[in-house]
């Protein structure tokens, strides 16, 4: 059952103990509520600021799952946090491990410091969590896809538009890393695994996939160096630098150019288009 009451004081509890410096908002200097506002928090939940403060005020409906996981996540709260919070509003929490979606509040509070720099969270199989501005300016706006389509990999065998930022000449190895890829996580995981049902999908689906996992390839590392072509600012050179959390086996992906480069110059238009978009 719901725990109303213990529900409403350890959300606001934990509100109050995160700072805008926390979640990448800028402090005003009229700011006088400790912590966060309510619809601050509400903003970074995804949900409306009377539904958050109904919780608040114990006076809501029992939330979904979903809307559990959403509250965790705004809420930066750690995955024992998140677990009590399920158990608060009458749910089983979700597992943990590689299978979770919840990102831990470390990578949270480091990707929040990156709005100027094109960086994103993903899953294991390629699945993106999160985006800063500049992430979806450079690799588009992965929140969309459901289903497979999450997964850039399984994407990449089925849909020529997600190989359209990559360079031609480096398509046939990215194919190879992901079948690679794919197949140690097949044996890592297991048969049940969601490593393996879309290991299924892709072989029913793609000729390409059939004859490069029956290659068996294991190791396939990526380049160096990641190399797009992008739309609006044309050929793009840039270094990756991960991020690992081990517990949930999420990747925070930072994407960086060499300081004086042509590619360094084209990120900081990228950046000046992004912020117009936006505004």
């Amino acid at each position: 059952m719901i725990d109303r009451k213990e529900l409403a004081i350890f959300l606001r509890r934990r509100r109050e103990a995160l700072q805008p410096e926390d979640v990448g908002l800028t402090r005003g200097q009229r700011r006088r509520t400790q912590g966060l506002r309510r619809e601050e928090v509400a903003t970074l939940c995804h949900i409306s600021t009377d539904y958050y403060a109904r919780l608040e005020r114990g006076t809501g409906p029992q939330p979904s799952e979903q809307m559990i996981a959403s509250v965790a996540q705004g809420l930066h709260l750690s995955l024992d946090e998140r677990d009590h919070l399920f158990r608060l509003a009458g749910r089983m929490p979700p597992a943990r491990g590689p299978a979770s979606e919840h990102i831990g509040p470390g990578l949270l509070r480091i990707l929040d410091r990156l709005q100027d720099t094109p960086a994103e969270i993903v899953t294991e199989l390629g699945e993106t969590l999160r985006q800063t501005p500049m992430g979806r300016a450079l690799l588009g706006d992965a929140g969309r896809f459901t289903g497979p389509e999450r997964s850039l990999g399984y994407r990449w065998f089925t849909d020529t538009a997600a190989r359209e930022c990559y360079p031609i000449d480096e398509q046939d190895h990215l194919s190879r890393l992901y079948a690679s890829g794919l197949r140690e996580l097949v044996t890592l995981r297991g048969p049940d695994s969601k490593a393996a049902q879309l290991s299924t999908l892709l072989y029913a689906r793609n000729d390409e996939f059939r004859a490069l996992w029956g290659q068996r390839e294991i190791g396939i590392r990526p380049p160096e160096v990641k190399r797009f072509q992008h739309p609006a600012v044309g050929a793009l050179e840039l270094h990756c630098q991960t991020l690992l959390d081990p517990e949930q086996s999420h990747r925070l992906l930072v994407y960086t150019a060499v300081p004086g480069t042509d590619s360094h110059e084209k990120l900081e238009l990228l950046s000046m288009i992004s912020a117009r978009e936006m505004a």
